[in-house]
């Protein structure tokens, strides 16, 4: 009897055990319940909410090609809030004649009709070149007929021959849409080894790393599920908060087919690859294209560094970045040279070579741009990188150099090459660098007004931007100008005419223009009343944030900002009283803030200064911008009375 007993007990433990032991890729059966679901429990504000979502990368190990596999269903709450969800974008890449193919692609709209759910299949797709890459095509699917309450379903496959370009594409654990689960996995053949790297703040609550027999091989299997996970809050500030959010990727580490190869090691290592790749070290190796193409006049310049600018300025002056990126070379230098268009690498690579033919100490530094993350320092691995600069060895120290910009200079690079750290890979030597950005960016906001008789305003307005910032504005300009131009009456409600924006001769970027409007002046009685910083007062405060600060404030440089408002007072009016000038400075000198007033005959000045001191701070320094900015705001916003002479 105690052994029946016995055993009883132990068949009712593992029942136990097995029913609770998760279930990953078991996608729960569609439930009318969620139609009728009226709000998220996760965050009752969500436009959205995701049901279920499963990224499931495997290795077929008889091919050695990557299935991605994703399921998702979503929850509409707000359709007008939920944009991103209401069309599926899948990139597909290609090189040379190996190409991603979309299978297995399945999408409904549900909705609740007569109580009952009805789907309406998803059909009709698109294709576009993506702006990142030229070998990259996104094929668009929109969701018809979705409505507040709709359920979003879909399903696809993307079959990949890249699988052994050493990074699985990684999978955001955190997305601005809250979601009740979302489980990521990956399956690999024992013969090939990962490294999984895991950021972020969540702990997955399922979890299972083993080797297990699976699709008729032994396969080594990372599984991890998320239940519960509440949308990600962004701050304001943060250039890329990708790098605060929850997210898995898997870099390869090594193969083992008959013998060991590593892939991901060391950075000495990953040097010798690129070395010795066709498409960079292949390329750096072609010195006949730097002699027959060396700017005349170079061997007679006395430093160094007198031949290092010089030579960036001519490739600069003579070559156009073709907007795509990367380490690697696509149609190659000597193309380049043909057609005067190429990528990031054919740029600054040939800018290195040119460099070493002047006998000048030059390496190529690779680094990863702001928004494609940061390069893991503690797994090395070339996929981390996107982008290669120029770096000259001098008795000042290390000298960089990005000619894909026409604004840029030394040192002075694009906002997006700014990002914590750089590879520099030389010839004989390899080095982690810390990269900080020294150079100011500058804005200058100029207003020349006067006041008219009939009670209008109207003047001429400049909107100038220096360094860093003026490369981040003309990059802003030629991807839509006339998105740019349209931004200046969406931002401060006034009618601009005539506007023209404009690079300056020293690199500057300048748009200027005209105004004139009815709203700026209120009339009471005899007396007009206005703000004589017209258009440009600070109406809010960018430092709102309620909560407390998680995040480190980025702005990718230092900068001072200033704000110049002369308004000519009409004949026959005096001021009634002045504006209280105001001058605001924390104790370490980091942030600064003036605002003068001077009457000048029958003309106001008004200056705005902001000056920040650093590119970036700890989040500690919160309270002390939230203080300046509300101080800012509230003398920004004193109006004068007008009071015309009897």
């Amino acid at each position: 009897m105690r052994k029946i007993v016995l055993v009883l007990v132990c068949a009712a433990n593992l029942a136990f055990i097995k029913a609770q032991k998760h279930e990953f890729l078991d996608p729960p059966k569609f439930s009318d319940a969620d139609l009728s679901k009226a709000k998220s429990l996760l965050d009752e504000n969500a436009a959205a909410e995701v049901l279920y979502r499963s990224v499931h990368y495997r290795i077929d190990v008889s091919t050695g090609d990557l299935h991605r596999e994703y399921v998702y269903r979503v929850k509409i709450y707000n359709k007008d809030k939920a944009e991103d969800w209401l069309n599926v974008e899948v990139p597909l890449y290609k090189s040379g004649n190996d190409q991603e193919v979309l299978n297995k692609f399945k999408a409904f709209t549900y909705n609740l009709e007569d109580g009952k759910a009805v789907p309406v299949k998803v059909e009709k797709s698109s294709k576009y070149k993506s702006k990142e890459s030229k070998n990259t095509t996104i094929t668009k699917f929109a969701f018809p007929n979705v409505k507040d309450g709709s359920v979003l379903e879909y399903q696809y496959e993307v079959l990949s021959p890249f699988a052994f370009l050493y990074t699985i594409p990684e999978a955001l654990i955190e997305l601005d849409t809250p979601s009740l689960y979302t489980e990521y996995i990956l399956d690999a053949p024992v013969s090939i080894s990962y490294n999984i790297n895991y950021t972020g703040s969540l702990v997955p609550k399922h979890r299972d790393i083993s080797d297990r027999t699976l699709y008729g091989a032994q396969y080594k299997t990372y599984r991890f599920g998320f239940e519960n996970v509440k949308g990600f809050k962004t701050e304001k500030f943060v250039r890329n908060d990708r790098n605060y959010r929850t997210k898995i990727s898997a870099e390869l580490h090594s193969t083992n087919f008959k013998e060991v190869k590593l892939y991901s090691s060391s950075w000495e290592q990953i040097k010798k690859r690129l070395y010795e790749n066709e498409d960079f070290g292949g390329e750096l190796k072609k010195t006949k294209l730097a002699k027959e193409n060396m700017p005349a006049g170079i061997s007679e310049m006395k430093t160094d560094l007198e031949k290092a600018n010089a030579i960036f300025k001519y490739v600069q002056k003579t070559f156009t970045w073709n907007k795509d990126r990367g380490i690697y070379t696509e149609d190659g230098i000597k193309k380049m040279i043909e057609t005067k268009t190429g990528n990031a690498a054919e740029i600054n690579l040939f800018l290195v070579m040119l460099l070493r033919e002047a006998n000048i100490k030059a390496d190529p530094l690779i680094i990863s741009t702001v928004d494609n993350g940061l390069i893991n320092i503690v797994s090395p691995n070339v996929t981390n990188t996107n982008f290669v600069l120029a770096a000259v060895e001098t008795a000042g120290g290390l000298q960089t150099f990005d000619a894909t910009s026409k604004q840029s200079s030394m040192n002075e690079l694009p906002l997006r090459d700014w990002n914590e750290y750089g590879i520099l890979v030389g010839k004989d030597k390899t080095l982690q660098l810390q990269m900080t950005n020294t150079k100011p960016g500058n804005t200058f906001l100029t207003v020349e007004a006067k006041i008219n008789e009939d009670g209008s305003v109207s003047g001429a307005y400049s909107d100038r931007d220096t360094g860093v910032f003026a490369m981040y504005v003309k990059d802003d300009y030629d991807e839509n100008p006339d998105k740019y131009k349209k931004q200046y009456k969406e931002n401060f409600s006034v009618d601009f005419t005539d506007i023209t924006s404009k690079v300056l001769e020293n690199g500057e970027f300048e748009s200027t223009m005209k105004f004139s409007s009815n709203e700026m002046i209120d009339k009471v009685g005899k007396k007009l009343i206005i703000n004589p910083m017209l258009f440009l007062n600070k109406n809010s405060n960018e430092f709102d944030q309620t909560e407390a600060r998680k995040y480190p404030i980025d702005f990718g440089a230092s900068s001072t900002k200033v704000k110049k408002v002369t308004l000519e007072i009409p004949e026959g009016y005096t001021i009634d009283e002045m504006p209280k000038n105001k001058k605001i400075v924390t104790e370490d000198k980091e942030i600064e803030y003036s605002y003068i007033v001077e009457q000048k005959g029958n003309k106001l000045e008004v200056i705005s200064t902001t000056k920040i001191a650093s590119p970036d701070y700890p989040k500690e320094y919160y309270p002390a911008f939230k203080q300046i900015w509300g101080v800012a705001s509230k003398h920004e916003n004193q109006v004068i009375s007008l009071t015309k002479k009897s």
